[in-house]
Parts: C-alpha cells; structure tokens; sequence
C-alpha cells in the first residue's frame, strides 16, 4: 500500500457521541473562532473565492499539501500584473516549482499558456481579474469562434445541483451551512479547561485556562462538535432544497475541518456515525443525490510521495463520510467522488503511469467512488477518456473547462462537436452502474484570454445540450441562486415555488422578536446603554422572551425556509439584500436646531437659576451700600 499509515486520535477515544455544545461554541455569530472553511464559498474546489460572500481571500499554510491540511488565514488580494517584465518573472518563478515537482501547467493546446508565480493550482481563477499583455490578447483574438449546439434539454427531467454552500442559509440567523472550521490555534487551545468549567463557553468572559492541564480529548471534542455542528445543518439545507425544487447538492469536503490532516485528522465513525446515518434518512427520504469534490491538492499523479499519502488520506476521509450515510444502494453508489488528475509534472505520460500505478493501490471502496474530471489547466477530454476507459473509471464532462482547454486537432471549442463523445463518456458511467453526472459553469463576459476564461460567472445563462435527465452540477458563485436563474429562465421544474426576498428584511427567523424582546426586558437604569453583549444576544433561546412573546415565534423548523411566500430569491449582484441595512449617519444640516438632551436641559436650568440668584445678592449688596453712605459721602 501506498499510503503512508494513517495517524488517528480518534483511536483512542470512547466511542460515545458527544453531546452537543451551546449554540454559542459553533455559531460564527457567536463565536469569532469559527470561520467559514474556504472551499465552500468558490463555484468550484479549483476556483477562485467569491469575495462578495467570503470575508476575503484565504490561504493555506506555506507547504501544505491540502485544503484540509493547515490555518487557513486570509490575506491580501494579490497584485495585478499586466507587464512583459511581470510575465518574464513569473515564467522563471513557474519553472523553478516545476523542478520542485509542485503542479505543472502545460495545457493539451500546443500553445503555451502562462501561469502566476504561484502555480500550486491553489487559485487557479483568482488571475481572472489580471489585465493580460498583448501576446495573450493576440493569441485569444485569434482563436476561432466556439460551436455551440443549438438543442436544449427541454422539457427537464434532470436534477440541478450547487456546491457546498447556501448563501439564503448563510445569512439566516442563527446561520445554516456544513463548512465551519476554525485554526489549528483554536483546537490548541480548547485543549485546556474553561476558567469555569460549570459555565457555558463565551468568547470574552469564560475562555480556555492556558495555565490549567491540557487534554488532547478536549481539543478533539471541540473540533468534533464542529463537525457535528456541520451535519446536522446538512439536514436543513437538503429540507431547504426539496421545498424548492433542487434535489442534487456537493457536500463540503471541509464538513469535518482537519480530518485527513496528517497529525490532528481523526477517523468520523466513533462520533458521527449516528449523525451521518440521519443525515442519510433524510437524503433517502427526500430522493436527492449527494457528492463530493476532493480539492485540488488531492493528486495521485504527482512525484511526491508526501503528496500521494496526503491524498490518500483525503480520499479515505471523503469514502468514510460518504458510506455513514447508510444510502440504499443505488444512491450509495451514485455518491461518487470528483477527482482532477492534477499536474502533468513536465511529463504527462509519465504522470499517467504514476496515477495508474496509486489508483490501483487505492482500497476498493475509494475506487467505487472515484470518478475523473477534465480540468481547465492541462487535462482535456481526449487525454482523459482513453485513461477512465482502460481503468474502469467513470469520466465526469466539464463544459465550461473543456472549452479552455481541448484538443484543437480533434475538436473545435463550444459544445456542439463534444456531443460525438457523449456514448463513449455515458459508457463509462454505465459499465459501473452509475448514474452519470455532469457539470456547467460559464466564464465571466469580460474574460477573453484563457487565463480570465477560467474564473465563473457568477450566474449562468443557459443549459449545455446534454440529457433531459441529467443530473447536472451549476458551479457558479451564487450558489442555489444561479439555479434559480435557470428555473425562471427556463420554467423549469420548481420555478414558480419561490419569490423575491425583501431588500435587508428577515421574516423567517427570530432575530427581530428577539431583539424586541431584549429592549422589553431592559430596565430603565439600565436604558440608554447597551443592556448585552452581540454575542450574548446570539445565545438567547426562546426561554428568554418575554411572557407572550414566544407565541410570535417561528417554529424551528420553518426559520430560514423563506416564510409562507417563499422569499429567498436575491436578482443578480444584490446579495447585499442578505444582510441587514447598514444604518445611515444622516449628516447635519447647517442652521438646524440643536437637539438637547435631558442632561443639557438640567444643567441650562441650574445655570439659569444660578445666574439669577447671582444677581439678586448683588441687588442686595448694592442697596446695603446705599443705605450705609453718610451726608458728607452722599454730597460728595
């Protein structure tokens, strides 16, 4: 076996399954240590992020070999580059990785495309913003024309999908998404006991004890309960979906955050097999179908050996998360997991025989997942196909990556010429007895160069010719929402089930009523000053409500689902509606009246009086002197 033997804490640990926390300790509102992981947040694992939904673009740790793998800390965007000298210095900082073995970027087109210095595939879209130089503009204003089919799959019978991430959910309060994670710092930390250990955790007033013992089962518990806290949420979003017509969601990879990290990972069964397999009932129940997306440091290609054990690991992580869920069989073997080829290392045939040689070395299970994609950086169709046909490994087909990169000698770019591929394609998913996938995205309309072409619109205009029955994966930056696009454009199946959301208001959940009700509570010493804390608002259940005001809740399992008009439609570029109004500072108007406060009034008064009683005694004063003058004073 080619894996390097796993390290496990879970090993030793009861398998009992924990309770779980507070909403405080998983709640990002509540607790600033849990972060969005972020994965979730891009169209798709080789992707750039959305940085309109994600606070900003994050990293990993320098040397790390997954998306799993280290802190993830945000950082500065990076610079733009639009010189030759840029270019010249960035081909030198490309050939330098590929001597370390880091991921090649040689496309199937026999014209070379450039690369950022960081080649490792960590960003691959994230270039898409750069402004190109006049050989790349030369080369696209070239290329000849797509071809695209005119046929659409229309009536649809298939099944739309998104990845990972709700953003309707996201912004719900509290929020619902199966991608929280946190840094290797935090589970460090959470090794030690609280200051008060009978007191729920708080952010600010009853934290970790660094100079209490630590235990390396409580910073796993803490982890774990994030992990739960992520499954259980999966059974909202798939509620979610059903109500709305979407029955095919990608679950994150980073539902259990550093589970197939080589020193904190952990095996999921003996804490949240129970969790899972409810996760399970309801994906049966409902009839959906769930998959995963390994990222794109998960290569069984690459010379490394560190890199190959890195993604075994991944791989055996995302099988056992997968076989929890206890599908029927069918559904259980549609569960498959998209992998890229990765790299070519600067030899693709050689890459070829070191991915043949680790596939099969790969334990059964893993190989019945396993499925292929076509990439936008150096893996075409053609390249791939002859591969999964001699492996047994169903091929998944990437429209908007196989017009990037393809095989300009066999095929023309667009969608129409691809469809003579489409029995063998189909062929490889049948002989295993799945039901075949595909995926759609589209680049943004100002990208011309095939570096811009990578990034994703964020909303997609149109259906690929493919199967009315398909089972098709939108990766697009808005998520659920570009699946909408499609049912209004197209009056698929579920378009007339939701309705637009009202700019900035909630009425789905609670957030409100409980508001209202802390401002009730509040006593009069105390108004006028801020009577909690945010995060202690967060943590406030419906037993904190006033007499009376519970009746006006929403019920639990009605909070983010949209109400009974079903708003949870944002229009294109305003996810700002999403979250609450920024309050307006309105800017004083010149010679407006003053407004007083009650303070300013008393001390007006005091001054008043003061000021009169000033002028009495000098009355006073004034006539005693008078009074006491003598003649010869007065004459004189």
């Amino acid at each position: 076996m080619v894996a390097a033997k796993r390290k496990r804490n879970a090993a030793a640990m009861p398998a009992a399954v924990p309770s779980p926390p507070p909403n405080g300790i998983t709640n990002p509102q509540a607790n600033p240590e849990v972060i969005d992981a972020p994965n979730a947040y891009r169209a798709s694992p080789d992707s750039d992020v959305d940085k309109r939904i994600a606070p900003g673009p994050i990293k990993s740790e320098p040397g790390s070999e997954s998306p799993l793998s280290d802190v993830p800390d945000i950082e500065p965007p990076a610079k733009k580059r639009n010189t030759k000298k840029g270019a010249a210095k960035t081909g030198a900082a490309v050939k330098k990785e590929k001597d370390d073995g880091a991921v090649d970027a040689t496309p199937a087109k026999k014209t070379p495309v450039k690369k950022a210095a960081n080649d490792d595939m960590d960003d691959l879209e994230g270039e898409g913003e750069e402004e190109a130089d006049e050989e790349e503009l030369s080369a696209a204003l070239a290329r000849p024309p797509p071809v695209n089919s005119d046929y659409l799959p229309l009536p649809w019978k298939g099944r739309l999908g998104y990845a990972c991430l709700n953003t309707y959910l996201r912004y719900s309060t509290p929020p619902v998404f199966a991608s929280r994670t946190c840094r290797i710092a935090s589970i460090l930390e959470h090794r030690h006991p609280l200051r008060d250990p009978s007191q729920p955790e708080h952010p600010t007033k009853n934290r970790p004890d660094r100079e209490q013992p630590a235990s390396v089962e409580r910073g796993q518990k803490y982890v774990e309960a994030l992990g739960l806290a992520n499954a259980r949420d999966v059974i909202k979003m798939l509620r979610w979906n059903h109500k709305y017509g979407i029955k095919f969601l990608r679950l994150s990879s980073e539902m259990f955050p550093f589970a197939s990290h080589e020193e904190y990972g952990y095996k999921l069964a003996p804490f949240a097999a129970e969790t899972l397999a409810e996760v399970g009932k309801v994906v049966a129940e409902l009839g959906h179908r769930v998959t995963t997306h390994p990222g794109q440091f998960t290569q069984l290609g690459s010379p490394r050996k560190q890199v190959i054990d890195n993604a075994l690991r991944d791989l055996e992580y995302h099988d056992e998360m997968l076989s929890l869920l206890k599908l029927p069989e069918q559904m259980d073997r549609d569960a498959v997991m998209i992998l890229h080829l990765g790299g070519v290392f600067g030899d693709k045939a050689a890459t070829l025989d070191r991915f043949r040689e680790n596939y099969k070395a790969l334990p059964q299970s893993v190989k019945n997942r396993l499925v292929l994609e076509n990439d936008d950086v150096s893996w075409s169709v053609h390249e791939l196909l002859p591969i999964c046909e001699e492996l047994n490994i169903p091929m998944v087909l990437d429209y908007h990556h196989h017009n990037i990169i393809f095989d300009a000698e066999q095929i023309r770019e667009g969608t129409k010429d691809i469809c003579d591929l489409y029995p063998r394609i189909k062929a490889t998913w049948d002989k295993k007895g799945i039901k075949q996938k595909m995926h759609y995205s589209e680049p943004t309309p100002a990208a011309i160069t095939g570096r811009q072409r990578r990034k994703h619109n964020p909303r997609v205009a149109t259906l690929p010719p493919c199967a009315n029955d398909m089972d098709l994966m939108i990766e697009a930056k808005d998520k659920e929402q570009a699946v909408f696009e499609l049912m209004r454009t197209f009056k698929l199946p579920g378009f007339d089930t939701f309705n637009d959301i009202i700019p900035h208001v909630r009425n789905d959940d609670n957030k409100a009523a409980m508001q209202a009700s802390n401002k009730k509570k509040a006593t009069p010493k105390k108004k006028g000053k801020q009577v909690k804390d945010e995060d202690e608002e967060m943590e406030d259940d419906t037993g904190s409500l006033v007499d009376g005001e519970s009746s006006n809740l929403v019920p639990e399992e009605e909070v983010g689902m949209g109400g009974p008009e079903g708003r949870v439609y944002w229009p294109p570029g305003m996810e700002d509606w999403l979250r609450p109004k920024k309050r307006e500072v309105k800017p004083k108007t010149t010679g407006s009246a003053k407004k007083v406060t009650p303070a300013q009034k008393r001390k007006a008064l005091a001054d008043a009086v003061a000021l009169e009683a000033a002028v009495k005694e000098q009355e006073v004063s004034d006539e005693e002197a008078a009074e006491a003058a003598t003649p010869a004073t007065k004459k004189a």
